[in-house]
Parts: structure tokens; C-alpha cells; sequence
């Protein structure tokens, strides 16, 4: 069995180090962060994420955490309804539901699953080596570290890719977010699906997740990134904004307190042209970060844990040509996602007045059939 370095405890980090175990190789986690505390409010997984989530002996602890979400509804701001998706049909062929689920309950359920002493705090990592057999990891803190092996699951901003490709960085998507969790104990919160409700270069998501609360976010234009003042915006703020937006949109913001809004811009990465370098593989946003438009982000990371797995199996006594086995399957479908969750946002963002209700009629337009096809791609098996 082989021996791994991994940077990073996030989902996709704590997802392959379970994968990793599994196989009974030996894994080391190195994540900067001198305590874990997940931000980011809920994620969606998608059935295809739970079927990996089920592959890494992961899907009974996690399953329970969340709410089954059987709808996708997008409606304009006066809450008519322009495209209504059932996705029972694809989850029942899967055999595993859509999930809405805090983002903190789903890495404490991953954290849970591993041993004590996997994951080491407080280990930034500075730069690493690499030769043919091993990998050398050096960390800020004067401590090194070194493995056959090196899988980067450190974010979208991941020194391990900045190391391999300098000119690889996070691409602005041109718009802003606010998230943050409420009690659904307000009229007309969906409680089985998820909505999102676009108007004018603006747009509302709602999404049920665990123990009767809600996930929701609200996303805004900015022609530029870091804006000092949407940095500064309060609940008040975003009503504002959203004034005249359909219920519970309005009652779902006064439930919201300042102390409870998280604020990000949104960033992805252009499509890298490997994520395999011999010993040292890229992993989730690592390698292939998206906007949140298809709901995709975590999914793709348990994805990649459970593909790495299988390559793992199929190629045990040479890791470079299971990394490469891992690329070549990996980056066609997450280059897709990627690139289809950027158009996504770019239409829901949509600036020009006279343009909006030609974009809500075509989208009332869109045929059943159009709608299937692409969810049974999203949700497909592995």
C-alpha cells in the first residue's frame, strides 16, 4: 500500500482521505487552518454526489443530516413560475435523492469518519518537491513532510496549483453573494425543493436543508471584485434590493440577522489542461472550481474521491498512471460543468431591462424534454 500526502481538509479533501483509507493505503492531512470551522452556509448534493458519498461507505451518516430535495423550481420576481424540474424520476433510477444540507454538518459527518490523528492543523503549506518515487511537502511552520504521492484539495486558491501552473488563477464570474441560514418556520418556505427567483441582474435562492431551518442566497452584479461597498451591507441593505420580490422572499430577509450573513464573490477556474502532474494530482476547486449555478461544486469533489478510488484499484503499484486514469475521466465532465455553470450565471445575471422578459420566455419555453436530458447528465452514474 502507498503512502499519501494530502493538503487541505475540506469536503473534497476529508472525502479522499476516507477513499484513501478504504484501500488501506497510509494518509496524512495537512490543512492550514488552525481549527476547522466550515463557512458557506448549505451545498447542495446532488444524487450523483450521494451515490459517491455511498461508494465511500460515507452515504448512511451524511443521508440523515439533510432534507431530500424532489423539485427545482425558477420563477421570476413576481413568483410565476418559468421552469419546474421533478427529479424523483432520476433519483428513484439512482436510487439515491438530492440533498440540501449545511455545509458544516456535511464536513463534521466526513470528519467523523476518520481516524484520529489523520488530520493535522496548523500546516500551511510553502511549497514541495517532487522526484520519481517521493513527494516532499515543506510547511510555513518549519515542519516538512513526505509521501509517495500528493493530492491537492486546497481550494480554488491552491498554492499546489499555483506551484504547477503560475498563470492558473481564480476567474471573476462578475457578480457577488450573501448567505445565511434561518428557521423555516416562516409561511410558504419550500420544504421538499429548492427554488431560485431571478429578476434583473439580481436573484434569490431558497433551499431546505436539516432540523427545520432554510439555506438561502441572494446575488448581486459587480462590475468589480472585493467592493468595498457591498463588504459593508447589513439586511437592510439587501431589502432594499430585493423590494417588491414575491413572498417569502421579503419575510425570509427580516428573519435574517447582520450577524448571520456571510458575503463572497463568486469565482471559478478556466479549464485546466491536466490535473495530473506525475506524482501530484489536483483535487475538487483545486482543480477545477466552479460557480454554484448547477449545484455541482461539492458534488464534483466526492465525485473525484470516488473516481480516485477506482483508478487507485485498477492501477495499485503505479500512482502516475492512476493520476492520469483520474484525469482522463475527470476533466471532460467537470470542464462541462464548469463552463455550463458560468453561461448559467451570466443569464441570471442578465443587466439589460428589455432583455429580461425575453430571457423568462424563452425559459418558460424550455421543453420538458430539454430539461430531463439535462439532469439525467448531471445526476448520471459514475
Amino acid at each position: 500500500m502507498a503512502d499519501f500526502l494530502l493538503i487541505g481538509a475540506g469536503i473534497g479533501g476529508l472525502a479522499a482521505a476516507q477513499a484513501l483509507l478504504r484501500l488501506g493505503h497510509r494518509v496524512r492531512v495537512y490543512e492550514a487552518a488552525a481549527e476547522l470551522r466550515e463557512i458557506g452556509a448549505g451545498v447542495v448534493l446532488g444524487a450523483n454526489a450521494m451515490r459517491a458519498l455511498d461508494e465511500l461507505g460515507l452515504h448512511d451518516a451524511v443521508r440523515p443530516v439533510g432534507t431530500p430535495l424532489t423539485t427545482v423550481r425558477l420563477l421570476d420576481e413576481h413568483g410565476r413560475v418559468l421552469n419546474r424540474a421533478d427529479t424523483t424520476a432520476f433519483t428513484e433510477r439512482l436510487g439515491y435523492d438530492n440533498l440540501g444540507i449545511l455545509r458544516a454538518d456535511l464536513q463534521r459527518e466526513l470528519l467523523r469518519a476518520l481516524p484520529p490523528g489523520v488530520v493535522q492543523l496548523g500546516h500551511r503549506l510553502a511549497r514541495f518537491e517532487q522526484t520519481e518515487t517521493h513527494v516532499t511537502a515543506f510547511f510555513d511552520n518549519g515542519t516538512q513532510a513526505t509521501a509517495e504521492a500528493l493530492i491537492a484539495a486546497d481550494g480554488i486558491r491552491s498554492r499546489v496549483r499555483q506551484h504547477l501552473l503560475p498563470a492558473s488563477q481564480p476567474r471573476y464570474a462578475g457578480y457577488t453573494c450573501w448567505r445565511a441560514t434561518v428557521q423555516a418556520d416562516i409561511p410558504g418556505l419550500p420544504t421538499t425543493g429548492s427554488s431560485e427567483t431571478w429578476g434583473r441582474a439580481r436573484r434569490f435562492g431558497l433551499v431546505p436543508v436539516a432540523d427545520g431551518r432554510l439555506y438561502w442566497f441572494a446575488c448581486l452584479n459587480s462590475p468589480e471584485p472585493n467592493n468595498p461597498a457591498f463588504r459593508a451591507y447589513r439586511v437592510t441593505d439587501l431589502q432594499r434590493h430585493f423590494v417588491g420580490f414575491h413572498a417569502p422572499i421579503p419575510q425570509v430577509l427580516a428573519a435574517t440577522a447582520d450577524a448571520d450573513l456571510l458575503w463572497g464573490d463568486l469565482y471559478d477556474l478556466a479549464p485546466l489542461a491536466s490535473l495530473a502532474f506525475g506524482r501530484v494530482l489536483l483535487l475538487g476547486d483545486a482543480g477545477h472550481a466552479t460557480t454554484p449555478n448547477l449545484g455541482q461544486g461539492a458534488g464534483m469533489a466526492v465525485e473525484d474521491a470516488a473516481v480516485l478510488a477506482r483508478c487507485l484499484r485498477g492501477a495499485p503499484a503505479d500512482l502516475a498512471a492512476a493520476f492520469r486514469a483520474f484525469d482522463q475521466q475527470r476533466r471532460p465532465r467537470t470542464r462541462r460543468i464548469v463552463e455550463q455553470s458560468r453561461q448559467l450565471g451570466m443569464l441570471a445575471q442578465f443587466t439589460p431591462p428589455w432583455l429580461v422578459p425575453l430571457r423568462n420566455a424563452a425559459l418558460a419555453a424550455v421543453p420538458d424534454w430539454l430539461t430531463a436530458r439535462q439532469m439525467a447528465w448531471l445526476y448520471k452514474e459514475l
